[in-house]
């Protein structure tokens, strides 16, 4: 995968990484899930998410990349990765998501230039539950995408610490 801009890292500029983020994501989706994303209204509900995956960012960038989305989203996705019935996905939703989120992360990583090499990625976490807030400590803001997976809601967000 090629470095879409060289100067993202070095400018800091991490809202003009939402179209990376994006495409980082359906990238993911299509070739891991078979399915198009499409971006979704940015007035989600936050209390409606009860899965949340993230994975750390650490080196030329630190932070964390999220995933955030239902349950049904995420028995959605185990489905499609394992190619069997959402009966029969449930149990395996939690690995299927860290996985995505993990795949996205290094798909987003590999198209920064000078950053595949430069920042390391952490083993997934996979929280459920619908009664939590997500507080990153990031100084530089979250940049964020909301999608609709299959008509589903998911969130791909990015926060760094500078």
């Amino acid at each position: 995968m090629n470095a879409i801009n060289p100067n993202l890292v070095a400018n800091e500029d991490y809202k003009s990484w939402i179209p990376v983020l994006e495409l980082a994501a359906r990238e993911v989706f299509e070739r891991m899930l078979g399915s198009h994303l499409t971006l979704g209204p940015e007035s989600f509900f936050e209390g409606q998410f009860d899965v949340t995956a993230m994975v750390g960012l650490a080196g030329q960038i630190c932070g964390v990349l999220t995933v955030r989305c239902t349950a049904k989203s995420a028995v959605l996705m185990a489905s499609k990765m394992l190619g069997v019935d959402t009966g029969q996905a449930g149990p395996e939703m939690r690995d299927a998501v860290g996985e995505v989120c993990n795949m996205i992360a290094g798909n987003f990583k590999s198209k920064i230039a000078g950053l595949g090499d430069a920042c390391m990625l952490s083993v997934p976490t996979v929280i459920t539950g619908a009664d939590y807030s997500l507080y990153p400590l990031a100084d530089s803001g979250k940049t964020e995408t909301h999608f609709l997976f299959e008509g589903l809601p998911v969130l791909v967000s990015i926060a760094v610490n500078s």
